[in-house]
């Protein structure tokens, strides 16, 4: 009866505290969360624990990104560059790929001769699909190499009975030199059977030959789970969050253990990429513009640390300094979620 009653408290406890985007429309609340920031524009923070770094600059700034690697380099960069509404509130696409380019030729200056380059990036299916074929032609004129085009399966999606649902995201992957790959598997098991194939004067089965008993993912992703407020992971107020399995199958794939390979995110946001190199053994650096995901991206690495826990599910990194929920603006939840 005691466990439960504690349960039920839990529950309650994590429902009374979720907070909205905190990339738009927002103000408010953003300046109580401001003063907590560790980080001001331009500042570093190191992590005297595991070697981490994490930024408050700008992606497209050389000489912070300088400051920030030093004489280091990775072998991996993994980014989701802000390609919502919001940005395009701010920006017309020739400005967005311009911006891109300059992030992009400094993530040329911090990565390993023999490297790879994943992008996060949307496509406006009502505006000819922009900013993605801009960015692909971009991206055609630098010296990375494409390899393939991801695509990950929302189980939810937005739409009208007008036109197919949009449940995609999508995932760019690029290579320059010749970068480690290792072959990841699904939790989803083979059930094609019937390809047959004489290997050394016996005939076998497609199943028998595999390396696994699981499906190689492929170029479209449908077994990762789009994050929501009732995963551990869900970090309220990081709009449109990128699941830790998959970028967790990204580092795994594109670079190695040991806590040699040191991998970048130039958009940390909630912090997932840094919180993934932590659980594989990587060194990342990352940073992100905006003090508040800074800060929100260390608090993550330090809850897990403390807890284990890879979120706060429908809670919030500042529930001490955000003590009551009377306080906090909850209109645009759903979408933060």
């Amino acid at each position: 009866m005691l466990k439960h009653l504690r349960y039920c408290q839990y529950v309650t406890f994590v429902k009374k505290n979720p907070i909205p985007r905190l990339d738009n429309n927002a103000d408010k609340l953003r300046q109580r969360i401001l003063p907590h920031c560790r980080l001001k524009p331009g500042d570093i923070w190191r992590d005297p624990e595991s070697g981490h770094v994490v930024g408050c600059g700008d992606a497209a700034s050389t000489g912070f990104i300088v400051e920030l690697f030093g004489s280091d380099q990775a072998v991996l960069a993994v980014h989701d560059p802000p390609y919502n509404l919001v940005m395009f509130r701010k920006r017309s696409v020739a400005e967005f790929i311009d911006w891109c380019r300059r992030w992009v030729d400094n993530t040329c200056r911090v990565l390993a001769d023999d490297a790879s380059l994943y992008v996060w990036l949307g496509a406006d299916q009502n505006n000819h699909f922009q900013p993605l074929p801009q960015f692909m032609a971009m991206m055609a004129e630098t010296e990375f190499k494409s390899r393939s085009f991801v695509t990950m399966r929302n189980q939810r999606g937005y739409g009208t009975q007008k036109n197919w649902m949009a449940v995609r995201q999508e995932l760019l992957y690029y290579t320059r030199g010749n970068p480690t790959f290792e072959v990841q598997y699904t939790d989803i098991p083979k059930i094609l059977r019937g390809y047959y194939k004489e290997v050394n004067g016996v005939t076998t089965e497609n199943i028998e030959r595999s390396k696994s008993a699981n499906i190689r993912p492929g170029n479209v992703w449908v077994d990762i789970q789009q994050v929501f407020y009732r995963m551990v992971e869900n970090v309220s107020g990081c709009y449109g969050q990128k699941p830790l399995k998959a970028v967790e199958r990204i580092i795994r794939s594109s670079s190695q253990g040991g806590g040699e390979d040191t991998v970048t995110d130039f958009f940390s946001h909630s912090g997932t990429t840094l919180l993934a190199c932590e659980r594989l053994g990587r060194r990342c650096i990352t940073l992100d513009i905006d003090p508040i995901f800074a800060e929100i991206t260390i608090r993550r690495l330090e809850h897990f640390r403390r807890t284990g826990a890879t979120g706060w599910q429908a809670g919030n990194p500042f529930e001490k300094e955000l003590a009551t929920l009377s306080q906090i603006p909850v209109a645009g939840i759903a979408a933060s979620a």
